[in-house]
Formats: structure tokens, sequence, C-alpha cells
């Protein structure tokens, strides 16, 4: 495989690592399926309650190696075993082996492995994220757009709140924040409001089925760096809570860019708060 030497990513570069990425998750669906269909598989707790399963650390384990024989100089980062390869590189592959294991655990389809490739200073430039169940792929690249299972997708653009489509994920973490009426709000002055979460509402903004989507507080960087990409190529927003572009923070949010700054001011807190 080739390597990119400079922050002047070419189109013909990240056409390259995106084919890599999607054949990282043709190994990911070929492990994770077979245990999701079987059943079969323990599950553990770590430190922070959530799940994990042989399922997610086998399919981890194979996006690692794979990735450090095809690029040996890069960096990888996996939510189960850390990080591994060249931690000096600029360039990172983040891999969520199964973003959503509780539903994997429940035997709820809503499941997906997320694999991204990000630079230190331009953020991730590449993003696969593989919903098997839902026999749904969806990838994007800069410069290259977005898609799901090779068709292009675009956001909305509808631009009245009252006429959006928005998606909410609580946790206590918004309690914690005194911000769970301002989700509320938000909700109520919308449309309609539905609760999908995880990858999955932020893959609904990208196709332009949902306006605007509000993660968990509490999110990591192998949730987001993925879905950043497909949401910015389809043509979207994602920030952060406050605002900010990035995939580092522990909130998200992604729209079709015609709501966003609405968006953040809904759930801002109160001035003076």
């Amino acid at each position: 495989m080739g390597t990119l030497n400079t922050v002047n990513v070419s189109t013909h570069d990240l056409a390259a690592e995106l084919a890599f990425a999607l054949t990282l998750a043709d190994i990911a669906d070929a492990i994770t399926m077979p245990h999701y269909q079987r059943r079969a598989f323990t599950v553990d707790r770590k430190p922070d309650r959530s799940e994990v399963t042989e399922a997610d650390r086998q399919t981890e384990a194979a996006l690692r190696a794979a990735t450090a024989q095809a690029y040996a100089d890069h960096c990888f980062f996996g939510e189960e075993a850390g990080v591994s390869g060249n931690a000096n590189s600029p360039w990172r592959w983040i891999v969520d082996p199964i973003d959503g294991t509780s539903n994997f655990v429940r035997g709820i389809p809503v499941w997906a492995t997320l694999i991204a490739l990000t630079h230190a200073e331009l953020g991730p430039v590449v993003g696969v994220v593989s919903a098997p169940v839902m026999q749904r792929r969806w990838s994007g690249a800069v410069g290259l757009g977005a898609s799901v299972n090779g068709l292009p997708i675009r956001v909305s653009s509808i631009d009245s709140l009252a006429d959006a489509q928005v998606c909410v994920t609580y946790s206590p973490g918004w309690d914690t924040l005194g911000l769970t009426g301002r989700l509320v709000q938000l909700q109520q002055a919308a449309y309609r409001a539905r609760g999908f979460g995880d990858f999955w509402q932020h893959m609904l903004v990208a196709e332009g089925a949902m306006e605007i989507a509000v993660d968990a507080i509490g999110v990591q960087p192998y949730d987001l760096a993925a879905v950043q990409v497909v949401v910015e190529q389809a043509g979207g927003t994602f920030t952060d809570r406050l605002g900010v572009r990035t995939f580092e923070s522990d909130s998200a949010v992604s729209s079709n860019g015609l709501l966003h700054h609405e968006a953040i001011r809904h759930i801002a807190p109160e001035p003076n708060a």
C-alpha cells in the first residue's frame, strides 16, 4: 500500500486509502456476522460498565494486524486495545470494532464497524461505517463525496426547524450539564423527533432522512471520526455541542448545515445559567 506523505492529500491517495478501509470492513463483517447470528459469545463489562464481547476483540485484532501489514508507518487506535504502530505518525487509523455493542448483545440489528483515517492537521479524511445486518455500508473521503452501498448520498435542503426531523440521544451526561430540558425543547420545536442512536442517527442525516442528530454526552473519538467524514462529504456539518468542528470532544451534533446554528443555539445553556 502507498503512504500519504504530505498534508496536501490528493484524490488518488485517498481513493487508495478508502479502498483499503472498505477491505477492512469486509474483514470485520466476516467476523462479526457469524457471532451475531449464532448468538454464541461471552459478554464482559469494562470499567465504565459498557459491554465488550470476543467479537469486539477479535474484530479489532484482525483490523489492527491488516493495517500494520499494509501501513506499517501509520498509527492505529482501537477502542479495545488502544494505540499501536507508529505513535509519532500524523496518520492514524481509528477503529470501533462494534459501535452499538449493547444492541449487538441484545440482538438488535443496529450496530456497525467504524473505520476512519485521520491526519493530525486535517482531521478525519476517510470514513467507513459498515452495518452488515442492516445491509448498509456508508463511506466517504475528502474530495470523493459520500455514498451508501455505492450510491451517492446528500444531506437534505430543509431550512426550517419546524419542518425538520431531529434525532436526540439522551444520556445522564445531559442531566449533569443541566441541558436535558434544552434537548426536549429542540425536539418540541421540530416537525418530528426520533431516537435512533449511535452511528445510525448521523448516517440518516448524511442520507437526507433526518436534518439534525444530537449524540449522547460521553462519546469517544472512535465513535465519531468515521461518521464525521461521511456527514461532511455528504454536504453536512459535524461539530461538538458547542459548535466546534472536532471528533475529539465528548459530544457530537450533525446536521444538514442549514440548521446547524439553530440546533446548537437550542441546546446551549441559558445565558447566565
